[in-house]
């Protein structure tokens, strides 16, 4: 089952959606396609929707990303999966965090207007900088989350730290390494330098209160250490969850966690 948007949503009765997911363009503020998912809970109907913001790279198909959709709807919550701009089939270039919040408030309208009175965020890595963001800059609007979830987030923005982040960064800023991104990676990146440079992560967390915020980081992280997770969590009201033995973002979340934060996101 598909649909098409091309501005606002129409109101569909959640109770009449069937079992199958339902497949739709959605349509940015700035005018970008994006392609989205919408998965019924496999538990009960349920007013909470979760929509899950991916990592870089990353898109509404890759299996990390089903898998992480599967595992919150066995925990009575409906999911939004959505890809990037610059990702999978949506249209548009990839600003590596900034602009995607706008890919992001899209997916909250979208689960709204499908009938959700409550929408929690749940992002992993580029993903969870965008939900920390959108949570601070959409506080108290329509477009707003009721809770928010950060796993595998960077704190701060420009960190070379680590081989793998700065591997990250030439893929970024290089003109070869855009390529590699097109063709390798499946992303377009856009070429243009941030102007100006969006919030921070650790700047969005205090603005966030008082929307309940999850923190959450894996001790073997590769990109970020665990000063990251940290300084977020200090930077405001928050919980943080330092989880042993995890790497980083989607691709390391087991079902334990995956459960853990399914019902963390429908009762918090």
């Amino acid at each position: 089952m598909s649909s098409e948007a091309e501005g606002r949503f129409h109101m569909v009765d959640v109770s009449s959606l069937t079992s199958r997911p339902l497949r739709s363009m959605l349509r940015t503020e700035d005018g970008v396609r994006i392609e989205a998912v919408y998965e019924p809970s496999r538990a009960s109907v349920t007013d909470t929707a979760v929509v899950l913001a991916h990592g870089f790279t990353g898109a509404a198909d890759r299996p990390a990303v089903r898998r992480a959709a599967g595992a919150l709807a066995q925990r009575g919550a409906a999911v939004v999966t959505f890809s990037f701009r610059g990702h999978g089939r949506s249209g548009g270039r990839s600003t590596v965090g900034d602009r995607e919040v706008l890919d992001l408030s899209a997916a909250v309208r979208w689960a709204r207007e499908l009938g959700h009175a409550r929408v929690a965020t749940l992002g992993f890595s580029m993903g969870g900088s965008v939900v920390l963001r959108h949570a601070a800059l959409e506080r108290g609007t329509e477009g707003s989350a009721d809770a928010v979830a950060a796993v595998s987030a960077p704190a701060r923005w420009y960190y070379r730290g680590t081989a793998p982040m700065r591997r990250v960064h030439w893929v970024v800023t290089r003109p070869a390494g855009r390529l590699v991104g097109r063709y390798g990676l499946g992303t377009r990146i856009d070429r243009r330098a941030w102007d100006p440079v969006p919030l921070s992560p650790v700047e969005a967390v205090p603005l966030i209160a008082p929307t309940p915020l999850l923190i959450v980081h894996g001790d073997r992280d590769a990109y970020f250490p665990l000063d990251h997770p940290r300084m977020l969590a200090a930077a405001g009201d928050a919980e943080l969850w330092l989880e042993r033995g995890m790497g980083h973002a989607e691709n390391a979340a087991d079902e334990k966690l995956l459960a853990r934060l399914g019902d963390w996101l429908t009762r918090a």
